[in-house]
């Protein structure tokens, strides 16, 4: 039995999150990413994903090992990669596909590369835009090459990369969708302290991350991808071994609203609890459709950040107490309580507050991530 081990929600090409690629795309290069698997085995296969692409995008090869230092993978683990029999594949416009399994044994929380090479232009690339890790690019076919050498250029994004699966033969992985909190904003770069890694060391479960920067739960966006209650189906419910379901979603609506000045989300309308919550119910509705249990978190405390306001505190209230008090969900985790300042609720705790009062630090995820292993 395969069980997603490690994910990333593809979002459309844009510009911005410097230096970004995912505009130009890839001619006659390699692109080596390094990703921190939450359940081991000794088979991988890799899920390549083109959801945004216009046409098809041609990999010529590709290789999965155990990672190395920087852009290197360990001596004696690099492993070529096959598409139904073939070194190579084309993804189709609007599609994904799925790698041959590969014998290589990996261990949960080990760190694997995966390199593709591309011969003909992919055009603009189907990319995850805050990964909060390094990625490789070199010129020419390095996808058999174990050193480093030749990866010249870093960029801090995911690239086609949606998915890798092991044969950990489980289904017990807990999927968590969200928003920057969850994508893991505010975390030290490299160093893999999302609130979705905290929590796979602490439960020994698989942990999958469906978060995505400035996502909202109703709406689709240009840069912060579609709308919780669209893709969920897509980025959650579709990968093997998923029993749980943790959502964290709506402080976007919330406070896209609040400032009105987001110039990449047009219009801003202003939301309120029962809008919120019939996003929730759709989720919970699609969720349980799938058999899995779903559990719900309160929003963080925001205030004091660009997106509080009047009417920010009235809505996050009403919908923290909802989700607190009706009994829906199969389970809360109540995250707002969790990191308060007790000197003033509405806002983070200093010592879990990234900065922005937006966003945890490490800390203020490993107590996330503490609180919900406990409610699990």
């Amino acid at each position: 039995m395969f069980t997603a081990s490690w994910t990333a929600s593809p979002q459309r090409p844009s510009e911005g999150f410097t230096p970004n690629w995912s505009r130009e795309g890839f001619w006659r290069q390699s692109l080596r990413q390094v990703v921190r698997l939450s359940a081991g085995g000794g088979l991988v296969r890799v899920r390549l994903s083109h959801a945004y692409g216009e046409s098809p995008v041609r990999v010529a090869g590709a290789s999965v090992g155990r990672a190395g230092e920087g852009a290197a993978v360990r001596p004696g683990s690099l492993t070529p990669l096959t598409f139904g029999g073939a070194a190579g594949v084309a993804i189709p416009a609007r599609g994904e596909v799925v790698s041959d399994a590969v014998r290589l044994a990996v261990a949960a929380g080990e760190s694997v590369t995966v390199t593709l090479y591309f011969d003909a232009a992919t055009g603009p690339a189907t990319f995850h835009a805050q990964a909060f890790a390094s990625g490789h690019r070199g010129e020419g076919d390095l996808s058999q090459a174990s050193g480093g050498e030749g990866f010249d250029a870093v960029s801090e994004s995911w690239y086609f990369l949606s998915a890798v699966e092991t044969d950990a033969g489980r289904a017990d992985a807990v999927a968590l969708l969200g928003d920057s909190i969850t994508d893991g904003f505010g975390s030290t770069v490299g160093a893999d302290r999302r609130w979705s890694d905290a929590l796979a060391k602490r439960t020994g479960r698989p942990v999958l991350n469906a978060g995505i920067g400035g996502n909202l739960l109703l709406n689709d966006s240009a840069w912060y991808g579609d709308g919780g209650v669209r893709r969920l189906r897509r980025d959650v419910l579709g990968l093997p071994g998923v029993d749980t379901l943790v959502v964290l979603l709506g402080l976007n609506d919330i406070g896209f609203s609040e400032t009105d000045e987001q110039p990449t989300y047009k219009p801003a309308p202003v939301v309120e609890a029962a809008e919120l919550i019939a996003g929730h119910r759709e989720l919970l509705r699609q969720g349980r459709t799938a058999g899995l249990r779903v559990i719900g978190g309160t929003l963080l405390p925001f205030g004091g950040s660009d997106h509080w306001g009047e009417h920010a505190a009235k809505v996050s209230h009403e919908l923290n107490e909802w989700i607190r008090c009706a009994g829906e969900y199969d389970a809360v985790v109540d995250l707002n309580r969790a990191l308060a300042d007790p000197e003033d609720p509405d806002r983070l705790r200093p010592a879990y507050d990234f900065g922005d009062h937006l966003h945890p630090n490490d800390a203020g995820y490993e107590v996330m991530a503490e609180v919900l292993a406990i409610a699990l």
